[in-house]
């Protein structure tokens, strides 16, 4: 299939450090082209992929200082995407509700794969108004707050076998990976580390909206002996800071649409104690990959489970049901019923991979 994949201009594709979407869009490029596809990607000329690049600005918008108005930027680069969507059997977009008007009056087919919370009140009315745009969720929780969506599937987000591997260790301590911000409470990782007289590392960046956040509530915590803060890391540095760890300490307090750094640590062969919220039931197989609990105290008595929990299942349970692989042909499943949707006459899928809305012609 000839695709185009529309990746927001913030971070490069990949992201040199932090950036979740950013990556699952790479992985998802780079396992398209691996099948075989034609695949151009929409990105920041700064970034690297195996696919055709059609760089609208030179670098990501986060590095470069003189931009105030991204959205300015993204605006311009759909309207390049819709000159070109002849070319293309089907645009996949990375960029939430922006594409829905404009992509609404042309005849390509296109789907948007939603990456972030969906419970704001101020979503409902894009959502009445665009109901039969067809949207991917990235888990079925992130799903509630919009039923009235046309939601195509949920697609599990999928991480590249290889790029994360369990590695020689004695696990002496928890880890906190991932970001510094009020709706991922570290505050609760330190707690349950001091009560469990256990070492934490916290592997995490500070975003600029959070900076007050973290010196206020935050770095004071940071003093305890029993707390180390390493900063920002990257892939390269994740199997090693994640099999070192007796558990990922994952203690959110909102919605989580997916949680990326679940299935960093699973590929390690590293359980996971998060707390029941948002994707994290859909994520976590209890007492297989790790725990749910639902507060601190439940995350303290989940520490005396860990024990018996096989890493190697761990990263077993990763390989079946989170790599990249898998991910990239839950989408062309996706691609391919909407092409046969849009142009019924080309038979590019089996009838048992057509909804049966579309395959009665309803």
């Amino acid at each position: 299939m000839r695709i185009a994949q529309i990746a927001p201009l913030t971070e490069a594709i990949p992201p040199r450090l932090y950036g979740g979407t950013e990556r699952v869009v790479h992985w998802l490029v780079e396992e398209l082209v691996a099948l075989g596809h034609d695949v151009t990607l929409f990105a920041s000329g700064d970034s690297c992929t195996s696919a055709k690049l059609e760089a609208f600005w030179p670098r990501a918008l986060r590095l470069d200082g003189s931009i105030r108005d991204p959205n300015a930027l993204h605006m311009a680069m759909l309207e390049q995407v819709r000159r070109q969507a002849d070319d293309f059997e089907l645009l996949h977009f990375h960029l939430d509700y922006y594409p829905f008007s404009l992509f609404s009056r042309q005849a390509t087919p296109f789907v948007t794969t939603l990456h972030g919370r969906l419970d704001l009140p101020e979503l409902q009315p894009a959502f009445d108004t665009f109901s039969s745009i067809p949207v991917v969720s990235i888990s079925n929780a992130q799903r509630r707050p919009l039923p009235q969506a046309h939601w195509m599937k949920t697609v599990h987000h999928g991480l590249p076998e290889k790029l994360l591997m369990p590695m020689p260790a004695k696990p002496s301590y928890f880890a906190f990976l991932g970001r510094i911000a009020p709706e991922k409470r570290v505050d609760r990782a330190i707690r349950i580390a001091e009560h469990c007289g256990i070492p934490l590392k916290i592997a995490a960046k500070v975003d600029r909206a959070d900076i007050d956040y973290y010196e206020q509530e935050i770095r004071p915590m940071l003093a305890s002996p029993n707390v180390e803060y390493i900063g920002e890391i990257g892939d390269k540095d994740k199997p090693e800071f994640l099999s070192g760890a007796l558990a990922l300490l994952v203690p959110i307090d909102w919605p989580e649409p997916f949680g990326l750094v679940m299935i960093e640590a699973m590929a390690c062969g590293t359980p996971v104690i998060a707390f029941n919220r948002g994707s994290v039931p859909e994520i976590i197989d209890e007492g297989v990959t790790g725990f749910i609990v639902e507060d601190e105290t439940g995350a303290i008595g989940a520490v005396d489970r860990l024990s018996h929990v096989s890493r190697a299942g761990v990263r077993k349970r990763f390989e079946e049901r989170f790599t990249a692989r898998r991910m990239a042909l839950d989408y062309l499943s996706v691609y391919r019923s909407l092409t046969v949707v849009h142009a019924p006459h080309l038979r590019l899928v089996s009838e048992e991979d057509v909804p049966v809305a579309a395959a009665s012609g309803s």
